[in-house]
């Protein structure tokens, strides 16, 4: 949602149309403000398995991205400098700046940085370590290099972090379909067999109180 108009404007700077440029620029920035929303709302369900808690988690970082906006479109943006790597605009406020930085990117980061940290720590099967760990490592590559792209002053950079944005993609892409070769090196082969058709509770709290010690343990609703 956010790449979609990102692509429009790209072809309206090419084509010297800075008032679409700007228009798009100012539409992008809705769904980049409430991207944590949806990664907040993932952490908190897997670690405590509650969409409750999660969805009033996600309520706060609601209002924290409307923030975000009202502070963007009110300050203004400066630019476009076009150059034929992009078209870069700068925000013209540094309240804006500091409240995604401080309040939709620090936080959300750290908690990605602490669960990847939890699940290495636990003992559980290996698909299900890659099912969980993978999906967080590509979420916090596309969070980290979006924010750097709407922040670049740089084109060179703009264009560095378009592309890990892509590999971000990729990576969340090979988490539910691994390749045969990746499967035969982590020893899940057989595991992941028709795993993306199964209904599976991510919640590792089970892991947490080591209710067994067979390796093999399947993940099973805690209700």
């Amino acid at each position: 949602m956010t790449y979609l108009p990102t692509t429009i404007r790209m072809f309206a700077a090419y084509s010297g149309n800075q008032e679409m440029d700007a228009i798009l620029y100012f539409i992008a920035a809705v769904p980049f403000a409430f991207i944590s929303v949806p990664l907040v709302f993932f952490i908190i369900y897997v670690i405590t398995g509650s969409t409750k808690i999660g969805e009033y988690t996600s309520l706060v970082f609601t209002f924290v991205g409307g923030l975000y906006l009202a502070f963007l479109y009110s300050s203004g943006i400066v630019g476009p400098i076009v150059t034929e790597w992009g078209s870069i605009f700068m925000i013209n406020s540094d309240a804006a700046i500091n409240l995604y930085l401080m309040g939709l990117f620090v936080i959300p980061t750290s908690m990605i940085l602490g669960l990847l940290l939890l699940i290495f720590l636990q003992r559980m099967p290996k698909r299900i370590r890659y099912r969980t760990a993978l999906p967080l490592v590509a979420i916090s590559f596309v969070f980290d290099f979006m924010l750097t792209d709407m922040i670049a002053i740089v084109d060179a950079m703009q264009m560095f972090a378009r592309l890990f944005v892509l590999i971000g993609t990729v990576l969340a892409y090979l988490a539910y379909f691994p390749p045969t070769t990746v499967q035969e090196r982590l020893g899940i082969q057989g595991q992941m067999k028709g795993l993306h058709l199964e209904t599976i509770d991510h919640n590792i709290d089970l892991f947490l109180k080591d209710r067994s010690e067979d390796p093999d343990l399947e993940l099973r609703p805690l209700s």
